[in-house]
């Protein structure tokens, strides 16, 4: 049987950290920027925890 393989795009959004927490990244920070906040900007460059209930789903597509 063939090895199992990760959804690639799943895999380049979301990384899991030591602890089994899953993080993502902030959507709206990539261009248009000129009308955002300093504040609002800055936030959106921190990376944020996936919800729990969405959690177990994205472990699936990243198969850790």
């Amino acid at each position: 049987m063939p090895k199992m393989k990760s959804k690639r795009g799943a895999a380049k959004r979301f990384k899991v950290t030591g602890t089994g927490k899953v993080t993502r990244f902030h959507p709206f920070a990539s261009h248009i920027l000129t009308k955002k906040t300093r504040k609002r900007k800055r936030r959106l460059s921190q990376v944020d925890l996936v919800s729990p209930a969405e959690e177990k789903k994205i472990k699936r597509l990243i198969l850790v």
